[in-house]
């Protein structure tokens, strides 16, 4: 999942990328309105942390921007102000989802999870193929009863290819929706990770190269 966050306050704002890393997110930060709109309009985010009162550009014209060119990303608009009539105004902006600050982050979490649900076809909660058990609420992978000690880009990287169910994922899809901004689009970090992630989950092989196109996931070791 690629989110990004937008908000004036750039120690919150930091402390919420960080806290989303923890919760393997690849995240991006913006200080304020216009550079976090175009940072939304280059790059496809799952969803968008957006602050409603921003300088440069307000929150909720950047949330109309984004409706305009229908970028398809959800977006979680955060206010200081808790009232009724800031939740109406706010999602009658466009906005997917409206939490008022102080919020606990358990809560900010579980409103960006549901929204990734609505963002992407629904997946079941516990990942299975090849004898690999994924479950991403509880960090934990397995194959044939086995623990598999993951690093947090091998988990996303088998996260992500379990969740295709078959398609194949391109590497620059993977690099988009599992590292950041900071990576570079021509870094082999696709190609180390998915070496590694083959040597830990071992044989038969089930993460499979198709050429030209990236990676899919198959049972048949064939």
């Amino acid at each position: 999942m690629r989110v990004l966050v937008i908000d004036d306050d750039e120690e919150l704002a930091e402390t919420i990328a960080l806290g989303l890393r923890r919760e393997r997110m690849a995240v991006d930060v913006a200080f304020d309105g216009a550079a976090g709109l175009e940072r939304a309009l280059v790059t496809t985010y799952d969803v968008i942390v957006l602050d409603r009162d921003l300088p440069l550009l307000h929150g909720d014209d950047v949330c109309a921007a984004l409706i305009a060119v229908e970028r398809g990303s959800r977006v979680l608009m955060l206010t200081a102000a808790g009232s009724t009539e800031d939740l109406v105004d706010g999602l009658g902006r466009g906005a997917d989802d409206y939490l008022g600050k102080p919020f606990a982050f358990a809560e900010l979490i579980a409103r960006i999870r549901a929204l990734l649900r609505r963002t992407h076809p629904a997946v079941p909660p516990v990942l299975v193929g090849g004898g690999i058990v994924l479950d991403p609420a509880r960090r934990h992978a397995s194959r044939g009863g086995r623990s598999l000690d993951l690093g947090p880009k091998e988990f996303a990287v088998l996260e992500l290819l379990l969740a295709a169910r078959g398609r194949v994922v391109s590497a620059e899809e993977l690099l988009e929706r599992v590292w950041d901004e900071a990576a570079d689009p021509f870094t082999t970090a696709v190609k180390v990770t998915v070496s590694r992630l083959r040597r830990k989950l071992g044989e038969p092989r089930i993460i499979h190269t198709v050429a030209q196109a990236g990676y899919r996931v198959r049972e048949d070791p064939s």
